[in-house]
Formats: C-alpha cells, sequence, structure tokens
C-alpha cells in the first residue's frame, strides 16, 4: 500500500489513463472548488495486487468524462448504452443512470455488476470495505437512509466532511463531484474469484 498526494482535480489521473478531458466545466455548490486543499488518497487494492491504485474499470470511466444528458427533445444515445447494461433496456437519458452506468463500466473492464439500475444495490454486491481505497464502489443513501433511493459512484478521495466521486449522472453527466461523508452507507470491492 502507498500513499499520495494529489490535487483535487482529474488532470494528473486523465493523463495517465489517457481520458480526454473537456474543456467545458459545469459546477454548483457541492462541486469541487478550485481552490480545495489537497487532500490523502490511499491507493491500495484490497486483494494486494500488483496493480494496487489502478482498478481497470476507472479507465474506462475516465474516458467517459463529460457524457451528460441531452435536452428535452433529444437523448444522449451513450446513455442508452449504459441503461442498456441494467433492467432499465430501452430507457432514454431522462431517468437516474448512476447505476446504470456503474454497470456499464465494470462490464468493460471485464466484471460482472449488479444489473440494477438501483443504486442500492451494489451493498449487496462484491465485498464490503471497512476504509474506501481508489475506485471502490461508494453508496450513498438520499433522502431517508431507510428509503430504496440512493447514490452509486467510483471512490476518489474524502476528507473529513466529503467524499468525491466520479461517476455517471452527477449534475446530469459523467464528472467528479463531491457529497457529504455523512450520506455514504458502504464501500464495496469485487470479489476476488
Amino acid at each position: 500500500m502507498w500513499q499520495s498526494r494529489i490535487p483535487s482535480d482529474l488532470a494528473t489521473e486523465a493523463a495517465r489513463t489517457g481520458a480526454v478531458i473537456p474543456t467545458h466545466s459545469c459546477e454548483d455548490s457541492r462541486s469541487v472548488p478550485a481552490t480545495e486543499p489537497e487532500t490523502v488518497v490511499i491507493r491500495s487494492n484490497p486483494e494486494g495486487n500488483p496493480q494496487a491504485g489502478h482498478p481497470p474499470w476507472m479507465a474506462v470511466a475516465l474516458a467517459e468524462l463529460g457524457i451528460r444528458r441531452f435536452p428535452p427533445g433529444s437523448i444522449n444515445p451513450r446513455i442508452v448504452e449504459y441503461n442498456n447494461h441494467t433492467n432499465l433496456v430501452g430507457y432514454d437519458d431522462k431517468i437516474s443512470w448512476c447505476s446504470s452506468f456503474v454497470n456499464w463500466c465494470m462490464t468493460h473492464a471485464g466484471i460482472r455488476g449488479t444489473g440494477s439500475a438501483l443504486a442500492r444495490s451494489w451493498l449487496e454486491w462484491g465485498r464490503p470495505l471497512e476504509r474506501p481505497v481508489y475506485g471502490c464502489i461508494a453508496i450513498l443513501t438520499r433522502d431517508d437512509p431507510v428509503s430504496w433511493k440512493g447514490h452509486v459512484g467510483f471512490y476518489l478521495r474524502h476528507d473529513d466532511e466529503r467524499v468525491h466521486l466520479f461517476g455517471g449522472n452527477q449534475l446530469e453527466e459523467v464528472r467528479e463531484l463531491a457529497y457529504p461523508v455523512s450520506e455514504v452507507i458502504g464501500y464495496r470491492w469485487p470479489d476476488a474469484g
């Protein structure tokens, strides 16, 4: 296991994986401010794999940076493709698609996902982690901790107040976004076999 201090943008990771970063930006009050201090990220694969810190699904996910929901009257076919990897086959881009994106990324990395469009379906997938590691699946609550509603994305890093995820349907696009740490209800990693 090794630790790295990284800035709060994706430029370094995108350069390493070859992902293209669009020149536009979309910010809101929950997104990462430009002046945010560096945070510590533990890059460790729970399996002790030599590829620690480089889960194959992250390269797939980062390559999708900037894919976004189209305005009313048009449909983004890429998001329809994400949905086709879940029980939302044939649905457009106007529904929640965070779990569809995670399923699509895992499938394209050669790992079976949940096949479900429900974010909380990831709570039963793989194995739980006591501490998050780069690229693990982070599951968040929405509204009520016992509700069926949720959000799912790939863990990047966290500080005392926020967890930074890379995922789909984050401000209607594939991007990094920070969420309150208190909303996290689980971290998961693929089963070893």
